[in-house]
């Protein structure tokens, strides 16, 4: 399905964005894989390898979507090695916990700075060459986007705001062949809660609070997350753009009473 074509993911080395790198390795994708772990990022880029049916070896690029001069070099190694790119996968991203009575500034500023700041420089600079190749583009949001919820201030600012981004770029490259859609992932079993400050124990309350706060009963797996994004990259999405597509086991739509 997509043989022949440059698939670039960042925060690949884990998550949702390594089983997404996975299922494009598994579509005959050549792979550009980044995040900032280089250890795991390894990792991925071998059984990227090992499942892909003509072992292409993806391209593996250590970087942090903070820093412009590493966005840069991700545009140009991916140039370089490939004279082209088809589909960008827009996925890393933080989650920390905090109000407004505690969500100081440089919280603030490290969550927008990864999860907005960063896809807004990558996909400026990948543009032209999606252009070129009238490619497609997939960013990585949340249920936080689409709805609020206390406690998570920054991450859900963000979310909205990659919401909006999603919807507004598709408008302005739509007449130029690209399309830009987004995933909104419910709680998905990445792990992701742990790293935003959460404790094991509160982890694990968490995950058996989704029973009810998930019209399905349950948290989600990264499969159900990388085959949407797979999909809405590939032809079959082709009159699909500027949608914010929930895959959160019916939580958006859930309202207390």
């Amino acid at each position: 399905m997509f043989s022949g074509k440059v698939v670039l993911i960042t925060g690949a080395s884990s998550g949702i964005g390594a089983e997404t790198a996975l299922d494009f390795a598994k579509l005959e994708a050549n792979l550009v894989l980044t995040a900032r772990n280089k250890e795991n990022l390894e990792k991925i880029s071998a059984e990227c390898e090992h499942v892909s049916p003509n072992k292409l070896k993806p391209l593996v690029v250590v970087a942090d979507v903070t820093k412009e001069s590493d966005i840069k070099n991700i545009i140009d190694k991916t140039i370089n090695q490939f004279n082209k790119l088809d589909v960008l996968v827009n996925n890393a991203g933080i989650l920390a916990a905090g109000s407004i009575e505690n969500t100081f500034l440089d919280q603030y500023d490290s969550v927008m700075n990864t999860n907005v700041r960063g896809p807004y420089l990558l996909t400026m600079l990948a543009t032209p060459y999606l252009v070129k190749t009238k490619g497609s583009i997939v960013n990585v949001s949340s249920v936080a986007g689409l709805r609020s919820f206390p406690n998570v201030l920054a991450y859900c600012i963000s979310k909205a705001a990659l919401d909006q981004y999603t919807r507004c770029v598709a408008l302005e490259l739509a007449p130029k062949g690209i399309r830009v859609n987004a995933v909104n992932p419910g709680v998905i079993l990445t792990g992701i809660h742990l790293k935003g400050s959460m404790s094991q124990q509160e982890y694990e309350i968490y995950l058996e609070k989704c029973k009810s706060t998930h019209a399905l009963g349950r948290p989600g797996e990264t499969k159900e997350v990388s085959s949407v994004i797979t999909f809405l990259a590939s032809d079959s999405a082709s009159n699909i753009t500027g949608v914010t597509i929930p895959v959160d086991g019916g939580r958006h739509a859930m309202c207390p009473r």
